[in-house]
């Protein structure tokens, strides 16, 4: 019924004329528009659906995770087409720690015995799933360890989790605990264990989160079976991310290294991720209080808390060698600001075979990388340099992609004019993430590409699903009068947070999805027959994300003016200002009502003696917080992006060079790094976006002031916000003076 509406909905829309044709493309004259116009059809007529597969096929048909001969075998692959489509390539070798995994042992010990099978099984249907050099299923980054204790189920381990588990008077310290999958990025469920004085965890997927209650699972449906296992990095990425013995420096042969005890983003614990049928009988064997009903998972078990008589063995020990990480990096060379780089990336590493994750991105990648040198063959040239990167050693911690931008960093802030990221792409509706300024830049482009499935504009669809999707009538109104594409903010789990959170370099990434069911994430199930089938079966959503990301390189490559437009980023941070004064005002109300249903004894009234709860304690009051410095720096960025945008028309009608005014657009972002970093991370130096210390790929939007007030840190939230508007002072100077240059 919903693709139904959906469907009713993209026709209403699709008669309005959104995705009209304007004479002028953003930040091009009205004869350049013409130019990139007729540039941009030859570009898509080179692209190929059929391409797209053939290459997913070629570079999904081996295992080849960093370090392994199939992943040698994928760069030199991924070099070889470079080199016969007349770009300049070159592989940039880095050396980074990778742990792979020597021993794993899983077995409930009390009250029966259960050994954990830890392994994926070899299916007919799948022609790659029984292929050698498979990296067996674990977690990278987790401690070596041998461990035995009382076992605690966690629910999803994020730790609000933890607060519930006080209230039942339960402590993990000196335990085991078993997570599930889902509601924070991996990584962050140990590290919240660990903090709690847990010895070990198990994270598995419960068949309600991605299993048989969701569909039909694999190879029948694309919903994960029983023995499915997400692997991953659970690398402490919201530190830094890359190799962890060389922070804030590339892994050059001679690079100066810590040793590996010293490395604050390897877990002090050991880790070990499990399928759902191994998890059963773990689960099966708790006692203890019966779990609350939003923990229960849908396997067909009492779920208990615990700790009792249920007892795990936990042994893990891996292989901490340094390996060759292999960055493949393309450029063709600008014809008239060959210094300024246009960067475009997508990894090639995968966990096993990686149809989906990344081979469906990457194969998008080189499609337009390809389609650009049959372009220059017949004559064309991009004004500024292209850069078409293939990242090595995502998968464990965005190796390659921080090892690279840390090496080129200061040559980055220099010439880099935006990084364009794209991973995983599916079937469905675009995703986009990026700089504000970029918003309407974006916005342009969605109605200029098609969906493959409807044939109206991405930004119409996109447009459609939110409002059949809106929960009351005020959104779906909203939703309705919607006129530009809504660009997400970044946080991480992708090669773009170097670029834009640790160098400032205006960041992109594109990618398709939403129809397309996650069963194979990084199981051997991601493969190209599980990717044919339940994907993107024609492959259409492949060229979809190469016309998208493609034209974003193109403009960006050829504009007279850059397409920056710094209002949008404006109305973006003074939202997020409005939501801290929103949170900090309810978190006040809320803990005045909490303290006088405690001092009034409600709680104990109302509290249900069987259970045995602990009551709550009454909290701090909330003091008053001084958001004056924000709102005075916000009120300054409004009028100086308004007088640059001014200038930067003036600049775009005159026949003036406007070179010195595309190198000031492109590093204003810059000017929001803050000198020492966000508090506990000093990597992260983006004072907009960062990636949640609890939530890991999620995003906190004004990290520094946010996470204080969910914390309760008052001083510090009232230090952030004065570096904040330190901040944001410093980019509204920054851009009235170019404004009047």
């Amino acid at each position: 019924m919903r693709k139904i509406l959906i469907a009713g909905f993209i026709l209403l829309l699709s008669h309005e004329t959104i995705n009209a044709q304007t004479k002028t493309i953003t930040g091009f004259t009205e004869k350049s528009s013409l130019e990139e116009s007729k540039l941009e059809q030859k570009f898509d007529a080179l692209l190929s659906a059929q391409n797209v597969g053939a290459t997913i096929k070629e570079l999904s048909a081996k295992p080849h995770h960093i370090g392994s001969v199939g992943g040698k075998e994928v760069a030199d692959a991924i070099y070889n087409k470079y080199k016969s489509w007349g770009w300049d390539v070159k592989i940039e070798t880095y050396k980074v720690l990778f742990p792979t995994p020597k021993t794993r042992v899983l077995e409930l010990t009390s009250p029966t015995i259960y050994k954990a099978l830890l392994k994926e099984p070899s299916l007919k249907e799948d022609a790659t799933s029984n292929q050698l050099d498979q990296l067996p299923t674990y977690n990278a980054w987790s401690a070596d360890g041998d461990v035995t204790a009382e076992l605690v189920f966690v629910n999803y381990g994020l730790p609000a989790d933890y607060d519930e588990l006080e209230k039942y008077g339960i402590d993990v310290k000196g335990k085991i605990v078993i997570a599930k999958y889902g509601r924070s990025w991996r990584g962050i469920k140990p590290k919240v264990a660990y903090e709690h004085g847990a010895i070990g965890c198990i994270i598995y997927s419960d068949p309600k989160d991605d299993g048989y209650y969701q569909g039909e699972v694999y190879p029948k449906g694309a919903f994960k079976n029983e023995y499915g296992v997400q692997r991953g990095s659970v690398m402490d990425m919201v530190i830094y991310p890359g190799d962890p013995l060389t922070p804030g420096v590339g892994a050059t042969e001679n690079a100066k290294r810590l040793d590996r005890k010293d490395a604050v983003t390897i877990l002090k614990i050991p880790v070990l991720p499990i399928s759902y049928h191994d998890a059963k009988p773990l689960l099966e064997a708790l006692d203890g209080p019966v779990a609350p009903d939003d923990w229960r998972g849908a396997l067909p078990i009492t779920y208990h808390i615990g700790p009792g008589k249920a007892k795990v063995h936990l042994k893990v020990e891996f292989d901490w060698q340094l390996k060759p990480a292999y960055d493949v990096v393309a450029m063709m060379k600008g014809s008239e600001y060959p210094d300024e780089w246009v960067i475009r990336g997508n990894h090639h590493d995968a966990w096993v075979n990686g149809a989906g994750d990344p081979i469906s991105g990457q194969a998008a990648l080189l499609e337009e990388a390809k389609a650009i040198g049959e372009l220059v063959k017949n004559g064309w040239k991009p004004k500024r340099t292209l850069v078409y990167c293939a990242w090595d050693g995502e998968e464990p911690g965005l190796l390659g992609s921080t090892e690279w931008a840390e090496d080129h960093g200061t040559e980055l802030q220099q010439k880099a004019v935006a990084y364009i990221n794209s991973d995983g792409n599916g079937r469905g509706f675009l995703g986009a993430e990026g700089s504000h300024a970029f918003e309407n830049f974006v916005s342009e482009i969605t109605k200029d590409v098609k969906d493959p499935q409807t044939n109206v504009s991405v930004f119409e669809r996109k447009k459609a699903v939110e409002v059949v999707r809106a929960k009351s009538t005020k959104a779906k109104k909203d939703a309705l009068t919607k006129k530009d594409f809504s660009l997400e903010a970044m946080g991480s789990g992708s090669d773009y947070s170097t670029f834009i959170q640790h160098l400032g370099v205006p960041s992109l990434s594109f990618g398709y999805g939403g129809e397309d069911p996650g069963g194979e994430y990084h199981s051997i199930y991601d493969s190209y027959d599980d990717y044919r089938r339940f994907k993107d079966s024609t492959f259409d959503y492949g060229v979809a994300l190469s016309k998208t990301s493609g034209r974003a390189a193109l403009r960006l490559a050829d504009a007279d003016v850059l397409p920056f437009d710094f209002r949008s980023l404006y109305k973006t941070i003074s939202g997020y200002a409005n939501e801290l004064i929103e949170l900090t005002n309810n978190t006040r109300e809320n803990t005045a009502i909490e303290n006088e249903l405690i001092k009034s004894k409600q709680y104990a009234l109302a509290a249900d003696p069987q259970k045995k709860l602990k009551l709550p304690v009454a909290k701090d009051e909330v003091p008053f917080i001084d958001f004056s410095p924000l709102q005075n720096a916000l009120s300054a960025l409004e009028k100086s992006t308004n007088q640059l945008a001014e200038a930067w028309k003036k600049s775009l009608a005159s026949t003036t060079d406007h070179d010195a005014m595309n190198k000031s657009l492109y590093q204003a972002e810059q000017q929001l790094l803050s000198v020492n970093g966000l508090p506990r991370r000093p990597w992260f130096k983006h004072t907009i976006y960062a990636p949640g210390f609890y939530t890991g790929y999620g995003v906190k939007t004004m990290p520094g002031i946010r996470e204080a007030i969910e914390q309760r840190n008052w001083k510090e939230a009232q230090e952030q916000i004065n570096i904040d508007a330190e901040s944001i002072n410093k980019l509204s100077n920054y851009l009235e003076q170019v404004a009047n240059k």
